[in-house]
């Protein structure tokens, strides 16, 4: 595993971005496709259909897109399949393995700010009602699954490195290491 201040051993064309909700994957996937000229596939878009719910066609689009050369995209949603998909196909992960505080506070502050401008994210898709931020047996409470899930990719980790060695994995552990890392790679490209 490397972390923000090691080399790359390759500048990789399929790119998986791991971290817990409201760590910033989609802010660095697009950063980081701008910055390889990568495809950036938002992965949401492909599973969230109408009223939220699962597109049938959404292993299916995952398979499509990692068939290709070039992309980038969210590591999300492993235990429907995404990883099996992904994993072979990717040549990176950079992992946004941040502090509580720090993700907690990007969760709120974006969640609150969807809502209040009724953003549209995928498929018609709304946050759901501010209440539900805080209600304990709220299904949809994205604050709650922020909790169960924190330390997912701490556990699995290790596991996914034993079971996919040819990726390479950066651990990030603040958003400053990230932002030093991708000065560095935008000054080696130029």
């Amino acid at each position: 595993m490397l972390n923000a201040t090691d080399a790359l051993p390759i500048q990789p064309s399929r790119v998986l971005i791991a971290g817990v909700t409201g760590s910033g994957k989609t802010t660095l996937a697009r950063r980081v496709a701008s910055l390889w000229r990568l495809r950036h596939v938002e992965i949401d878009a492909l599973f969230h259909g109408p009223n939220w719910t699962p597109r049938p066609e959404f292993l299916d689009d995952v398979r499509t897109f990692a068939s290709e050369e070039r992309w980038v995209t969210e590591w999300q949603y492993t235990s429907r399949g995404t990883e099996q998909i992904l994993a072979p196909r990717a040549h990176l992960v950079l992992w946004l393995d941040y502090p509580y505080r720090v993700v907690r506070t990007r969760l709120v502050r974006r969640t609150l700010a969807r809502q209040v401008l009724r953003t549209e994210l995928w498929n018609g898709n709304r946050e759901r009602g501010i209440s539900n931020m805080f209600r304990r047996d709220a299904a949809d409470n994205i604050l709650l699954w922020q909790t169960r899930t924190l330390h997912k990719w701490t556990e699995r980790m290790p596991d996914v490195e034993v079971r996919h060695p040819h990726l390479t994995v950066v651990r990030f552990r603040h958003p400053r290491e990230t932002e030093r890392w991708l000065t560095r790679i935008a000054a080696a490209d130029s």
